[in-house]
């Protein structure tokens, strides 16, 4: 663990200290279970949008690909009766289609993350409210499909499985981040992409790649919001959500420059940021101010990220001149 995630860590259990003094609430088992749940359910997104961030990208559209194909899982299974397991197949492989198509839009045809996934934004929340003719999609009264609810909705020894589900992909992500050739690519890609490209790495297809883990990861956490949901407005459903998720990864010490930031991080700011949505619904502040809290700690994550690279770097220049002049000859 870093510096900046044992920062993290202690400034998540000072505020959690803080708001269970204020209102003990916040340590009652149910509450401390949605929250849990919620965790799952962001994180989840949240570090597919990590993968992006670190190639120097961002991914604009997730909250609208969520909308999207959240809509479509619940037509799938509840209208046109397909096999839940062939429909989670369908809607996995559609978010890797995205975020291939993504991929490719940036690194072949050279256009801006920013007006790929902007454009992206904006098209599939418009294909998804076409697709229910500015309706909502839902279950009928009466269906159920108990294996896929306790997969996404359930709870095991207490604790939701969507939490469960977050930390096994954490792990595998962890080991594809940190402990691969691949993730050491990301890395150097996000740091500088042309020397990546003179030093023999394949960047085109590393960044492709890293779009379409967003793109798969997008479509779980679509499934899971879905059935933790189990109704959806394609017009409001999803909205935002980039924002948490490019905040968490901000949070966690993944610079919007790229190149830098570590997974476990990005949990550790999904948990902060569902802490800090906690302290605004159990001390009665005014849900209207959630954005404003949001936009609040996305600033603060990018002065402090900015202001620690500054101090890094001259501390590097102050070590190098102290080692020149103790390396230097005595006259």
């Amino acid at each position: 663990m870093s510096k900046k995630d044992l920062g993290l860590l202690i400034l998540i259990l000072v505020v959690g200290a803080i708001v269970a003094i204020i209102n003990p609430r916040f340590l009652l088992p149910i509450n401390l279970a949605n929250t849990s749940n919620l965790i799952g359910l962001f994180g989840i997104l949240s570090i597919g949008q990590a993968f992006v961030i670190i190639t120097g990208g961002i991914e604009l559209s997730v909250g609208s690909v969520v909308a999207l194909l959240g809509t479509l899982f619940i037509d799938f299974i509840a209208v046109r009766e397909l096999d839940w397991p062939l429909a989670f197949v369908l809607i996995i492989a559609l978010g890797a289609i995205i975020g291939l198509v993504h991929g490719w839009l940036i690194t072949r045809l050279k256009l801006q993350p920013f007006v790929v996934t902007l454009c992206g934004l904006l098209i599939y929340r418009g294909v998804a409210r076409f697709y229910t003719a500015d309706g909502t999609a839902g279950f009928a009264f009466g269906q159920n499909f108990p294996e896929l609810e306790f997969l996404t909705a359930g709870r095991s020894w207490g604790v939701p499985n969507s939490f469960i589900a977050l930390i096994v992909i954490a792990i595998v992500m962890w080991v594809v981040l940190h402990r691969s050739v691949f993730g050491r690519y990301l890395y150097a890609i996000g740091k500088n992409e042309e020397a990546a490209k003179y030093s023999g790495i394949r960047t085109g297809r590393i960044v492709m790649t890293a779009y379409v883990i967003c793109g798969v990861l997008t479509a779980l956490s679509a499934i899971y919001f879905a059935m933790y949901t189990r109704s959806i407005s394609p017009a409001s459903h999803g909205q935002f959500y980039e924002l948490y998720a490019i905040a968490a990864a901000v949070l966690g010490g993944f610079s919007l420059r790229g190149g830098e930031g570590s997974l476990i991080g990005v949990i550790l700011g999904t948990v902060l940021l569902q802490e800090l949505q906690n302290l605004v619904n159990l001390l009665g502040i005014p849900s209207s101010l959630n954005f404003a809290v949001m936009g609040g700690v996305i600033l603060i994550g990018v002065l402090v990220d900015q202001q620690w690279g500054v101090f890094r770097a001259r501390r590097l220049m102050v070590d190098a001149a102290r080692k020149n002049i103790a390396g230097a000859p005595a006259e």
